[in-house]
């Protein structure tokens, strides 16, 4: 693997991924080639990697709008970055590459550092696929501001612009202290900062972003959890019910999955844990029961096609076009016993 000295692998990806022109790594100093500061987009964040799972995340609220299209980024075997304060979101995507050239959290944060004239004022985080972890905290940054970096729990939170200076040490202990996977754990890290205080300004946006250990070659498999918050009176709160909701169409996969396996069993159960986690979307009963009656289940799908169109009816209107698309079977007698369902 080749690797570059800090200033040249900065100069490379710069141009790179931003089209500008690189130097030698003995040039003098020029101008940076980051953005130059923005308002404060963001507010308090944790970038984390299970041990267990190997998975890495970045969770983030901010009262600014659609914090999550700045502050969080990740990829699969390589880690996470989360940048904020003046936000540069050029950090994001250096960071991240550098990382996948080899660079362990530190070096690639010291090199994106060095590059960036509006560093004073940056407030970022890295951790790499191995779990080490970097931080930085600008002399700028808008008080209260901080960040904790735990190498042995592999993780690093931090924050600016705070109602006062409990946040990142509240965030530390959640996430040390919480139970769960990865997502839960650094939604308890943000529900901490919230009721510590939070951003001074209040709270707007959040996001979660949750990649594998490893990488498939097809980033969409890779993302475990990729949602945002743009705009909500409670980010975290509406956060924490999407992830529960995603959760339950992840149940709903695995039951497909085994339905294409012919293990009925485990495909009962895997509906039947979807529908726990959300028993009010109604088109997680009605799809199990689709599968059901398309892989030669029929009389385990009428009960829950009687449900569904019991509950709401307009789902019976679905049924013909699903023969047409090949998604129920082209038998007469199959459809008209799920359609006498809606009147049983």
């Amino acid at each position: 693997m080749t690797t570059f000295p800090p200033t040249t692998a900065l100069a490379l990806l710069t141009t790179l991924l931003l089209g500008q022109p690189s130097t030698p790594p003995d040039a003098p100093p020029q101008k940076s080639t980051l953005q130059q500061p923005r308002r404060p987009v963001a507010t308090y964040s944790i970038v984390a990697r299970d041990p267990k799972t190997g998975e890495i995340g970045v969770a983030v609220q901010s009262h600014w709008f659609s914090v999550g299209s700045v502050v969080p980024w990740a990829q699969a075997g390589v880690g996470a970055v989360a940048t904020q304060s003046l936000v540069d979101p050029a950090y994001g995507p250096l960071g991240l590459e550098l990382m996948r050239l080899g660079r362990s959290a530190q070096e690639a944060l010291q090199s994106v550092i060095a590059g960036d004239s509006g560093r004073a004022v940056r407030q970022v985080a890295m951790i790499d696929a191995t779990g080490q972890v970097a931080a930085h905290t600008g002399e700028k940054c808008i008080a209260q501001a901080g960040h904790i970096i735990d190498t042995e729990a592999q993780f690093s939170v931090q924050a600016n612009l705070m109602a006062n200076d409990d946040i990142w040490p509240a965030m530390a202990k959640a996430y040390r202290e919480s139970t769960g996977d990865l997502a839960d754990r650094m939604l308890a890290a943000l529900e901490a900062a919230q009721n510590a205080g939070g951003d001074i300004r209040g709270k707007q946006s959040a996001a979660l972003l949750v990649v594998s250990a490893t990488s498939t070659g097809k980033p969409w498999l890779d993302r475990k959890f990729d949602l945002r918050i743009e705009d909500h009176p409670t980010p975290i709160k509406e956060l924490i019910r999407l992830v529960t909701l995603q959760r339950a169409y992840q149940h709903m996969n695995a039951g497909d999955l085994a339905i294409e396996h012919k293990d009925f069993a485990a495909a009962s159960q895997e509906y039947a844990a979807a529908q726990k986690l959300a028993p009010h979307i109604i088109e997680i009963p009605f799809w199990s029961a689709v599968t059901l009656a398309s892989t030669g289940q029929v009389e385990a799908s009428l009960p829950i096609f009687n449900d569904v169109f019991r509950r709401e009816p307009v789902w019976v209107q679905l049924v013909p076009k699903l023969v047409r698309s090949g998604l129920l079977p082209d038998d007469q007698a199959v459809i008209k016993r799920i359609l006498d369902q809606a009147t049983q």
